[in-house]
């Protein structure tokens, strides 16, 4: 199972195992993390799964699509590495992913 990197809203930082082949937001609520709400279930619109991609994984990602987009341009804390984590499918290749918890909008 790939593990991730989570630092959450309170800057502790601790590794997560994710099934492979799932959402990431799945795994981190899955995991305890708390902060991730995701009141939409997985489907990109809410945003209450908002996470940070550290830089070094962002072009290991599949590209945003305009759905993710458009629940992101409503948040005032996104960034450019802003992800929804309900739009991240864990696989193997991104064991090791770094990802922060966004502020609550």
């Amino acid at each position: 199972m790939p593990s991730v990197w989570v630092t959450r809203r309170n800057g502790e930082t601790k590794a997560v195992e994710c099934r492979s082949g799932k959402s990431l937001m799945l795994g981190l609520k899955t995991s305890g993390i708390g902060e991730i709400a995701a009141i939409c279930g997985g489907c990109a619109s809410c945003g209450t799964c908002h996470v940070y991609v550290a830089d070094a994984w962002l072009d290991r990602l599949p590209p945003m699509q305009s759905d993710e987009d458009t629940i992101l341009a409503f948040s005032d804390w996104r960034q450019p590495n802003s992800r929804l984590s309900c739009q991240i499918q864990v696989i193997d290749r991104l064991d090791g992913l770094a990802v922060t918890v966004a502020s609550e909008d």
